[in-house]
């Protein structure tokens, strides 16, 4: 469900405040951690909005952080949608045209 007054947390704010921070753990180790298709500089990207969560982000978070692939895309698609619905022209029901 959608938040009605602001904007769903990005999921690279909830990575960094809910798992790397208390971790205690620094974007460069984790990203060395996630193996050889992650730099830094990705998934910094990703933990500054710049960059959003694919479904393979989302499986190698899953797998390193004993989460699920659904958690961190469910919080992308909140994101994006949220984000899309501000400048969003609703279209009339075909079943209101008729």
């Amino acid at each position: 469900m959608l938040p009605d007054n602001r904007q769903p947390t990005h999921p690279g704010k909830i990575l960094l405040d809910h798992f790397l921070k208390p971790m205690n753990l620094s974007q460069v180790g984790f990203a060395k951690h996630l193996g050889k298709n992650w730099t830094p500089a990705k998934l910094n990207e990703i933990i500054n909005e710049k960059r959003g969560v694919t479904v393979q982000t989302a499986l190698d978070f899953a797998d390193a952080l004993d989460t699920t692939p659904q958690f961190w895309l469910n919080l992308q698609v909140n994101y994006n949608l949220w984000d899309a619905l501000q400048e969003h022209e609703k279209v009339q029901s075909i079943q209101a045209a008729s």
